[in-house]
């Protein structure tokens, strides 16, 4: 089979489109058909081990220290067709639309790819191609979780900022869904596609700083987090019983805080 494969650390010159074996069901294990798959920023940071210091280490551990070891085969997200089971496999038939998530155990930008059938998988909306269930696991479930913890309610005004990315979409769109009044910042040239999945007001943050503008929010989901935006400045944005939301917090700002709500 095809499989785009890790030949090293570094740009995206390091990867290359191989023959590898294909993979052999378990007993407990579904073989997929990967229709699609996604290029997360995580997928990128492995790539070129854009981590912390302290992380670095031990991702060198778990993939290779000098460079990846073995025939190491990137992508976490997947849609596609099961095309065989392993004979222990009850939850699954041949021929199901799926979608799910490998995990840390990667190997979906590949032709086939197996799971247990007890992993993250679950049959594929019918409503939805196999392009968009794709991108589930991560930016759906990922937008889902932190909109839950903020507490979203009707009538509520959100910004989101980096919302032009596989969370943002998604947190525009479900922020519409429960009824909030959406403020999305990014890129010029991602404030298209923010209007398209409802956006109700978009912000060109190279020509707007959303937390001098004078308006307050109810929640500010910051995607972005720590590395590119200021925690201190955007709290001034949010009214007195308001919400911060940090997908990549640092827990020593939080504890001076009461009323921010963090994952």
């Amino acid at each position: 089979m095809k499989a785009i494969v890790l030949t090293n650390y570094g740009s995206p010159d390091v990867l290359q489109l191989k023959e590898v074996e294909k993979p052999t069901p378990k007993d407990n294990e579904v073989l997929i058909r990967i229709y699609a798959t996604t290029v997360t920023a995580g997928d990128c940071e492995v790539r070129s081990l854009d981590f912390p210091f302290y992380l670095k280490l031990p991702i060198r551990l778990w993939i290779g220290f000098i460079k990846p070891r073995g025939t190491t085969i990137p992508g976490t997200e997947f849609s596609g067709v099961i095309e065989a089971v392993g004979k222990n496999v009850t939850l699954f038939k041949i021929g199901d639309h799926v979608f799910g998530s490998k995990g840390m155990s990667l190997r979906a930008a590949a032709e086939y790819t197996c799971m247990s059938e007890k992993g993250l998988i679950d049959i594929k909306p019918a409503n939805m191609s196999f392009e968009e269930s794709a991108s589930v696991p991560f930016g759906g479930c990922d937008a889902l979780h932190f909109l839950r913890l903020g507490n979203i309610q009707p009538g509520q005004k959100i910004l989101i900022n980096g919302a032009g990315g596989s969370i943002g979409t998604y947190a525009v769109q479900l922020a519409k869904y429960f009824g909030a009044e959406v403020t999305a910042v990014d890129s010029a040239e991602k404030l298209d596609i923010l209007r398209s999945v409802g956006a109700d007001y978009v912000i060109d943050f190279a020509h707007e700083d959303y937390t001098k503008n004078g308006k307050q929010y109810d929640i500010i989901f910051d995607v972005v987090g720590r590395n590119k935006s200021s925690f201190s400045r955007s709290i001034k944005s949010l009214h007195k019983d308001g919400r911060y939301l940090m997908q990549f917090q640092n827990s020593k700002n939080f504890k001076k805080l009461p009323y921010e709500v963090f994952g």
